[in-house]
């Protein structure tokens, strides 16, 4: 395939060092001094977005628009998934959008609705989320974190949103975000009671995991129109 990275930083990189080792190219770069805007999108296979929410929807129509299709690991930017989802569609495009590129969070996803559907008949637990990332994360919480939410609230009868902070309202899970140092990512799904607690835990040891799986998402969707996510390409 031939590759439009949108967004060079240390993701794009690593992207561009596991999509050369499986035989791709990279046809274009593209960065916050290089934006999609006066790009020529021509002659591409596929572009994949890890720049900053700010930007995914405008990179996202672009693509759209000339029918290349796109996998998306940005997060931050989902207030506009309808307006982007009728786009693709409307357009007869392909996009693959995922919180969370890596095999061992999508494992966790699956757990986790399961976990809280187990739940139900315990009352005495109450369940929160903590997501710690690197300092240069500009999403708070995590797209992680919040699909995590989504699955406790999907499957949990007692919690029906959430929130970014503490809280004691029995209907509402806190998720608690932190940023230190250079953490590519840990996530925490713990169930506390007077008695003892449950937890899930996924922690990435590098950005390796999160890359592999946004270029098998670009290899997977070739050929392919529709909106996508990890569950589409796991099942298969």
């Amino acid at each position: 395939m031939n590759i439009a990275l949108i967004g060079y930083g240390k993701m794009g990189k690593e992207i561009e060092a596991i999509a050369t080792a499986r035989n791709h190219t990279i046809g274009l770069k593209l960065d916050s001094s290089n934006t999609i805007a006066n790009a020529d999108l021509s002659n591409l296979d596929v572009a994949i977005d890890f720049s900053t929410p700010n930007s995914a929807v405008d990179n996202i129509k672009a693509c759209l628009s000339v029918k290349l299709p796109i996998i998306v690991g940005t997060t931050g930017w989902m207030d506009n998934f309808e307006e982007v989802k009728n786009t693709c569609i409307s357009t007869q495009s392909a996009l693959f959008y995922a919180s969370n590129f890596s095999l061992g969070v999508n494992i966790m996803f699956n757990m986790n609705g399961k976990l809280a559907r187990l739940m139900n008949p315990h009352a005495l637990y109450n369940v929160s989320i903590e997501e710690i990332h690197h300092t240069e994360k500009i999403d708070s919480p995590s797209g992680t974190a919040i699909s995590l939410a989504e699955g406790i609230t999907n499957n949990l009868d007692a919690k029906s949103k959430w929130v970014n902070q503490v809280t004691t309202d029995e209907g509402t899970i806190s998720i608690l975000s932190r940023r230190e140092g250079n953490v590519p990512g840990t996530h925490s799904v713990v169930y506390e009671s007077s008695v003892d607690s449950i937890e899930i835990k996924h922690t990435a040891k590098g950005r390796a995991g999160f890359a592999i799986g946004a270029v098998v998402a670009a290899e997977w969707l070739q050929g392919k129109q529709g909106v996508f996510t990890m569950a589409d390409l796991l099942k298969n």
